[in-house]
């Protein structure tokens, strides 16, 4: 007994084998055939007219709306290359601002030192009018064309010097550097 079913196994094994190639292939022949066929079937098997238009008016707008999805992510691209280029503008629009705001502060610094340049040089010609002899100095202030340097002039004299060559002016001119040393502007 043992023996028979021994042999049973053995046949069934062996026929297992010889049939396992031929029943895979077969299946994934079957597998094809349907998955073929169910596309096909379902392209062709309507159940009315009105099905089969509504499944083009479907495709139609499924083939629509991946145009439109395709369109917009060219959108999306330019619109990141556009932000990337502005970005960079920014970038460029910054850094010529601090370039120019050194410029600027570089500007100050050098009217600045112009003009404490220009101080010194009233107070050194203020002392070299204050030493002359006020005659000299007033046909000296009254030749000159610039009323304000005559008025800068006479302001960093000491009060004594300025009022001797006040006193040598005419009236008019007197009167007039009088008026400009009244509104000058401190420095």
């Amino acid at each position: 007994m043992k023996k028979i079913s021994f042999l049973l196994l053995l046949s069934s094994l062996s026929l297992t084998a010889l049939l396992y190639p031929v029943a895979s292939t077969v299946a994934a022949e079957q597998k094809e055939a349907t998955s073929t066929t169910t596309e096909a079937d379902q392209k062709k098997s309507y159940s009315s007219v009105d099905e089969r238009r509504l499944f083009n008016t479907l495709e139609q707008e499924r083939a629509g709306l991946q145009e439109k999805i395709k369109v917009l992510a060219d959108k999306e691209k330019e619109l990141k290359t556009l932000a990337q280029e502005v970005d960079k503008k920014f970038e460029q629009m910054d850094n010529k601002i601090k370039e120019l705001k050194k410029v600027q502060q570089k500007t100050e610094e050098l009217l600045a030192l112009k003009d404490q340049a220009e101080l010194n040089k009233i107070k050194e010609l203020s002392k070299i009018y204050a030493k002359m002899s006020p005659e000299k100095a007033a046909l000296a202030l009254s030749s000159l064309k610039d009323q304000q340097l005559a008025a800068d002039l006479i302001a960093n004299m000491k009060t004594k010097s300025a009022a001797k060559i006040l006193e040598q002016l005419d009236k008019l001119k007197a009167a007039s550097l009088t008026t400009r040393l009244s509104t000058l502007s401190p420095e």
